[in-house]
């Protein structure tokens, strides 16, 4: 297959076909000084077939930072409303990001380009358009974490910068990003047109989204309520992957969440360090609605939005019906994870209460949960040796050998076998997760143009799994000041 240049790229915009009531269209705002390119991603390149060699020429920041257009992009800023903290905010929109358009691979599949930083839309508000490369960077590292973490996400093409002085709480250089996935349709791309009553818009909506992604439903009966029911289960698949790693959103309003089932918008995320259920990572969520712990409930609560706004196309009933499987969905494929992340093959009614009181464990000591569950694996089930390594991780330790007890009788029970099982948890248990403060130094040199740490977080995060030498020092616990960093929406 012969790889493509900037200039052998196939745009389209499927959605640049739709009603003008879906979009306004415009040009992207191009940064004032010369843009540059920080950082590339192979991967991504590779499902546009586009030659790596291309990130080597000036032209691919220029292109892909909002200078010049290729043939076919047709881009556009997408309308959308949401419940922002529980409260529905009637227009939204892309208030700083361009649908560029869809690029094509050879073997027809259809990727978005999403510009973030484009400049500002209709859809701005008070804002300015922009974005900093501090909240570049973090979503383009996320991107490559969840990758390597094989949870669905928004894929990056490239970070791309500038010397542009962006205002936020200090001066920032502004950047911008490319953003990739099948679809950037929301939630909140329905709800927009229920509320406004314009059903006729919503159902073109739908006949779009389920032409272009969910094609085996185009001739089904009911194929609305069956759309649904495949979101729903999308998403408690999602939360489940979130909840399994450690990883909190922030945000989870419904302009937030994908109609597909992917991470989208990365803003004040985190991965825990101590384990805290009760865990906030965004600093303007001052009653906790997105706490860790809250977000399969969210899950669900956007959904019901998700339903409301489909009522003038499904049945009430069967909209009723996929929203009451999304608990068992869910709590089934979360305990199905966290099994794995324990080491158990074989599903038993107690794995539920073991898995919660090693939780528990976890919360008492504040212990780090990816390096405990990651240390778990060597846990040593022959009676009378002892895991005194892994017991350091916890403050209590009796409590911890009562539960160390169960655990190896539990393991027993179906003829686990240390070695094997080891394998198994090492390959459900990241070594290496992206720590906020990792992300803080990458910016911190970032931000005098040194995108050594970038690059070398990005190839780390690619294989979360697997122990890289010279690496082990990612893998620590954060020092003090990376347990306390500020991260807000403005992030």
């Amino acid at each position: 297959m012969a790889r493509r240049t900037l200039e052998t790229l196939v745009f389209d915009n499927t959605y640049a076909r739709l009603p003008q009531a879906f979009y306004a269209k415009l040009n992207p705002t191009p940064f004032a000084s010369l843009p540059y390119l920080v950082h590339a991603n192979p991967a991504a390149a590779e499902l546009i077939d586009l030659d790596l060699e291309q990130f080597e020429r000036s032209e691919f920041a220029e292109l892909f930072g909002g200078k010049v257009l290729a043939p076919g992009m047709d881009p556009l800023a997408m309308l959308y409303s949401g419940h922002q903290f529980g409260v529905y905010v009637p227009q939204l929109g892309d208030g700083r990001a361009i649908l560029l358009g869809e690029a094509m691979n050879h073997r027809g599949e259809r990727w978005d380009l999403h510009l973030k930083g484009a400049g500002m839309t209709p859809f701005s508000r008070d804002g300015d358009g922009r974005a900093v490369l501090r909240s570049t960077i973090r979503e383009y590292l996320c991107c490559a974490a969840m990758q390597g973490l094989r949870i669905p996400t928004t894929q990056a093409l490239c970070l791309v910068g500038s010397d542009d002085k962006v205002y936020r709480e200090q001066v920032e250089t502004g950047a911008m990003l490319v953003r990739m996935a099948p679809s950037h349709v929301r939630f909140g791309t329905f709800e927009v047109f229920y509320y406004r009553k314009q059903y006729e818009h919503l159902k073109t909506l739908a006949n779009y989204v389920i032409e272009q992604h969910f094609r085996h439903l185009h001739d089904a009966d009911e194929k609305y309520a069956q759309f649904f029911n495949e979101v729903v289960e999308r998403t408690a698949k999602l939360i489940a992957q979130w909840q399994a790693v450690g990883w909190a959103h922030g945000v989870m309003n419904t302009d937030n969440m994908s109609i597909l089932g992917l991470t989208l918008d990365y803003g004040p995320y985190g991965f825990m360090d101590d384990y805290d259920a009760d865990f906030i990572c965004n600093h303007s969520d001052h009653n906790g609605r997105y706490a860790f712990n809250q977000q399969p409930y969210i899950g669900l609560w956007n959904l019901s939005c998700l339903a409301q706004a489909l009522l003038p196309l499904a049945e009430k009933e069967a909209l009723k019906a996929s929203l009451d499987a999304y608990t068992p969905q869910f709590e089934r494929e979360y305990l199905k994870r966290m099994r794995d992340k324990i080491g158990l093959v074989e599903e038993k009614t107690e794995d539920d209460e073991l898995i919660r009181d090693f939780l528990s464990l976890l919360q008492g000591s504040r212990a780090d949960y990816t390096i405990v569950f990651r240390a778990l694996s060597t846990f040593s089930s022959v009676e009378g040796v002892p895991n005194e390594k892994l017991r350091d991780h916890f403050l209590d330790r009796d409590r911890f050998e009562e539960w160390a007890i169960r655990y190896r009788d539990r393991l027993k029970s179906e003829d686990s076998h240390d070695g094997e099982r080891r394998g198994r948890m090492d390959r459900v248990n990241p070594k290496y997760v992206l720590r906020n403060y990792l992300a803080q130094t990458a910016i911190e040199k970032a931000q005098n143009k040194d995108f050594s740490e970038i690059d070398r977080l990005f190839r780390l995060l690619q294989d979360s799994f697997t122990e890289q030498p010279g690496m082990e020092r990612y893998a620590l616990p954060p020092p003090n000041w990376g347990k306390h960093l500020t991260v807000s929406c403005s992030s």
